[in-house]
C-alpha cells in the first residue's frame, strides 16, 4: 500500500504526470458536471506549473504540482490531526516554497506531504505519526488501470443503471493514447455532451480525435 511510509511504488515525476491526466479525463468521461468529480487536471494552473486537483466532497483534498524540477503533493485529510508543517515539509526544495506555503494549500491544511526531483527521487519530511491519511489517498498512484476501474465502477455507477466500468477500456488512457468516439462510449456509454468533453481535454491537455468513429 503506498503511502508516506512505502513511497517507493510511486511513479517518477513524468510518468505521474501522465496518470495525473488520465484520471482528470476518465473523471471527465465518467461525470461531466465538474463538481461531481474527484480528480481535475490543469494543464496551464500557473505560468510554470500544472496542477492535479482531488477532492471527494466530504473534506478531503489532495493537490499535486508538477514543474520543470520535479513534482509536489500535498494531502488534506480533515478528520485526520494536521501535524507540525514545518516537520511534514522539512527539507522541501524551495521551488515548491510557494506552492506549500501559498494558497490554496495554506488554507486547505496539510496532512502529508511528498515531492520527487530528478536527482534524489521522492521524499517526504519527518513523519511522526505513520497514520497520516496517505495510504487512502496515494493508491490510486500506483498505475493499474484496474485500481481506477473498481474504485470508479464503486463511486460513479453504483445505484445506476450504467455496466461497470472495465479495466479494458480504462487501460486505453492510462497508456496516453488519443481519446477516440469509440474509447469514450467504452467507459460512459450514456455520455452525450461533446462539446464540453472537448473544453475538458483541451484544459487537461489530452490528445483526442472525435472526428472519426474508431
Amino acid at each position: 500500500m503506498i503511502s508516506t511510509q512505502n513511497y517507493a511504488a510511486l511513479p517518477d515525476a513524468t510518468s505521474l504526470q501522465q496518470l495525473s491526466k488520465a484520471l482528470a479525463v476518465l473523471d471527465a468521461i465518467n461525470w461531466q458536471e465538474w463538481d461531481g468529480r474527484y480528480y481535475s487536471y490543469d494543464a496551464s494552473w500557473s505560468e510554470d506549473g500544472a496542477l492535479l486537483a482531488m477532492r471527494n466532497g466530504s473534506g478531503d483534498d489532495m493537490m499535486v504540482l508538477f514543474r520543470a524540477e520535479g513534482c509536489c503533493i500535498n494531502g488534506h485529510l480533515h478528520e485526520y490531526d494536521q501535524p507540525d508543517k514545518a516537520q511534514v515539509t522539512r527539507g522541501l526544495p524551495a521551488a515548491f516554497d510557494e506552492f506549500i506555503f501559498g494558497e490554496p494549500v495554506k488554507s486547505l491544511g496539510t496532512t502529508f506531504c511528498l515531492w520527487y526531483t530528478p536527482a534524489r527521487g521522492w521524499q517526504t519530511g519527518v513523519v511522526e505519526n505513520p497514520d497520516d491519511g496517505s495510504a487512502e489517498l496515494l493508491p490510486i498512484f500506483d498505475g493499474n488501470p484496474a485500481t481506477y476501474a473498481e474504485w470508479a465502477t464503486e463511486y460513479y455507477t453504483e445505484d445506476t443503471e450504467r455496466a461497470p466500468i472495465t479495466t479494458q477500456a480504462v487501460a486505453p488512457v492510462y497508456e496516453g493514447k488519443t481519446l477516440t468516439r469509440s474509447m469514450v462510449l467504452a467507459i460512459n456509454e450514456e455520455l452525450d455532451d461533446w462539446a464540453q468533453l472537448e473544453t475538458d481535454l483541451q484544459e487537461i491537455g489530452y490528445p483526442y480525435d472525435f472526428a472519426t468513429a474508431s
